[in-house]
């Protein structure tokens, strides 16, 4: 089979073009995304959302798997893949006697995948990579402040995977990162006599990024007996330092005066992402179960922040970030009826995060099930997962967060390059 010009044009047009369209996750709603870069995504499809967050050993050519790009070189040299996802988020947050209810959600990730050779295959798409979202107050002497926050970095990806040998696939993401983060702190100075407002100041943090990442992947697959097969998969990100500026604003709400620019930074040099080491083991009986194990690994202490002294909290930093994540999948009969051929999946994962508040490690841990139903008559799958997130800081709880988290996927199957022969 020669490679389809038609096919890469398309996948080069959508990784040019994606930047312009819609962001691909919605803000988040924590107050724990204050803090550094907010809260980091795991790049996960919605079938893997439902198995605890897993795919660095996953392999399909029915499902894209953008968290291991040697993973596309699996698929069907006839087929076609176009997946994206959707979500709703509740959260519910306690803070001492205070509780509070927030509902977010949109577009969360879209992607699509197509041969290029027999041995050769291509991927393209865009997911989150961080997102912030708050909006919280406090007392202080004679006022108070607000705290509010909002802005995601996205990534636009285009991979290839290739398979040199059976059983061994290698593969690389070159991505396109981008987004801005805004905080807002609000300080409003109250008249003790009149108890009114007599200034307003906001101090406005803005982080805006422009950079390329890079992903690579490689998988090895074997059998060890009839019907049973290993395959082992490990992605590696180089550290990078960014791209892009900090700026600090400070506004004087209550008057007609300029803003004064406190503090313009550049990225480069003073801030950056850590190496990010992730492996998985993953475990395949027939084509009815499939079971996987990952672990992640990012060194994120010592990291740079470009951190502007009148912007953020001093008493937050950067910590080791590891995560273990386990899932399962059970499909009754694949050849039966359309009851038998539902995808059954449920996992876990837990979490120790990169960020450190108040000499506190966050942590979050979280259990997830879904199905994988299909359409009729089309080999297209549509994925519910439904996720549990509990978040907070340990060993002072500090605020404690309770997620649910429902994303629904399409993930279209279609035989665009059978050619019928006439004889």
């Amino acid at each position: 089979m020669k490679i389809n010009k038609t096919i890469i044009a398309s996948i080069v047009a959508m990784a040019a073009l994606a930047p312009a369209g819609a962001k691909a996750e919605s803000n988040t709603i924590s107050p724990y995304s204050r803090f550094g870069y907010g809260l980091l995504a795991d790049r996960t499809n919605t079938m893997q959302k439902s198995m605890g967050g897993v795919g660095y050993a996953m392999r399909s050519g029915k499902q894209i798997n953008f968290m291991n790009p040697a993973s596309y070189a699996a698929m069907d040299s006839l087929t076609f893949l176009f997946d994206m996802g959707i979500d709703l988020k509740t959260l519910h947050t306690t803070d001492g006697d205070e509780k509070g209810n927030n509902f977010t959600g949109g577009l969360n990730y879209i992607t699509i995948q197509a041969p290029l050779t027999k041995w050769l295959s291509a991927s393209a798409g865009m997911m989150p990579v961080s997102t912030v979202g708050y909006s919280f107050g406090d007392k202080i002497t004679d006022g108070e402040t607000s705290h509010q926050g909002n802005g995601d970095l996205n990534e636009v990806y285009l991979g290839i995977g290739a398979q040199p040998f059976k059983g061994f696939t290698l593969g690389v993401n070159v991505g396109y990162l981008f987004g801005t983060l805004v905080n807002s702190d609000y300080v409003y100075v109250i008249d003790s006599d009149t108890e009114t407002s007599s200034s307003t100041s906001l101090f406005e943090r803005q982080t805006e990024v422009r950079d390329y990442t890079l992903r690579l992947g490689l998988q090895y697959g074997f059998t060890v007996a009839d019907d049973h097969e290993i395959t082992l998969g490990a992605v590696y990100e180089p550290a990078k330092t960014l791209r892009g500026h900090a700026l600090g604003i400070k506004y004087d709400v209550t008057s007609d005066t300029k803003p004064d620019t406190l503090a313009n930074i550049k990225l480069r040099g003073n801030a950056g992402f850590p190496e990010l080491w992730g492996a998985g083991i993953s475990y395949h009986w027939q084509k009815r179960l499939m079971a996987e194990v990952d672990f992640t690994y990012q060194p994120w202490k010592g990291v740079k922040y470009a951190n502007i002294n009148q912007f953020g909290d001093a008493t937050s930093q950067f910590s080791d970030r590891w995560r273990v994540g386990a899932g399962l999948q059970l499909i009754a009969n694949p050849r039966g009826s359309w009851i038998q051929r539902v995808n059954y999946r449920l996992g876990g994962y837990y979490n120790h995060d990169y960020l450190t508040v108040q000499g506190n490690n966050v942590v979050e841990y979280g259990v997830s099930l879904g199905f994988g139903m299909p359409a009729p008559s089309t080999k297209t799958m549509i994925n519910l997962a439904i996720e549990y997130r509990n978040r907070k800081a340990t060993p002072t709880t500090l605020v404690k967060e309770d997620y649910v988290v429902i994303t629904l996927g399409v993930n279209f199957n279609e035989l665009w390059f059978w050619r019928n022969k006439l004889r």
